[in-house]
């Protein structure tokens, strides 16, 4: 994505570079295994928005991600915020890449949003990224504790003490958790089988 050529540290300096996004429909083929019949939100109401991030490597990458139309407006707030604080994304790739697998996908530490899905480790409930307003973030920083204690991603384990900030961890006060409260967005953290990773419109 191009940076930002307007705004500049100070005289001579190189361009700081600030969040580029372009959002656009997403083609029926491109979510894959993702949708499928059944689905609450119908392909028309999903919207890509591709946009440049910070990666671990204190360089800015391009990632995608596919969300409901009305969660178009907060996300791009969120990640604008968590672009100035330079708060790191490893990888944001679309739920298509990993052919849908939640499992798959924490592994790899990414940054999704839609995916139509029952919840990871309790197959009975479906997953509020099913609606396209739900946000998974460095899944490993930031893993989860399902209803029978097991911790998703495996790798995420050695991150549950949150008392230890590291790159990617979402903490409470942070960049990342402060916009997902300006936006109405609530965090799975505050959860009694905490999600560290997850964000949702309506708390779920």
């Amino acid at each position: 994505m191009p940076a930002d050529s307007d705004s500049r540290s100070g005289f001579g300096s190189a361009p700081v570079p600030g969040l580029a996004a372009v959002v656009t429909a997403v083609p029926r083929s491109a979510l894959g295994v993702t949708y499928h019949p059944g689905c609450p939100v119908a392909p028309g109401r999903l919207r890509l928005i591709r946009m440049n991030h910070w990666g671990f490597d204190g360089r800015v990458h391009s990632g995608e991600l596919v969300v409901r139309d009305r969660a178009v407006k907060p996300v791009l707030y969120v990640f604008k915020k968590a672009f100035d604080a330079k708060f790191p994304i490893r990888r944001m790739r679309p739920m298509a890449a990993y052919r849908g697998s939640d499992p798959a996908a924490m592994a790899d530490d990414n940054t999704s949003a839609f995916n139509c899905r029952p919840v990871t480790g309790d197959p009975g409930k479906l997953s509020q990224h099913s609606y396209g307003d739900a946000l998974d973030i460095n899944t490993v920083e930031n893993p989860y504790v399902d209803v029978n204690g097991r911790v998703h991603p495996a790798a995420g384990a050695r991150y549950l003490d949150r008392s230890r900030p590291v790159k990617g961890m979402i903490r409470r006060g942070d960049a990342v958790w402060t916009a997902m409260r300006e936006v109405g967005w609530l965090w799975g953290g505050r959860w009694a089988h905490p999600d560290y990773q997850h964000f949702s419109a309506n708390g779920r």
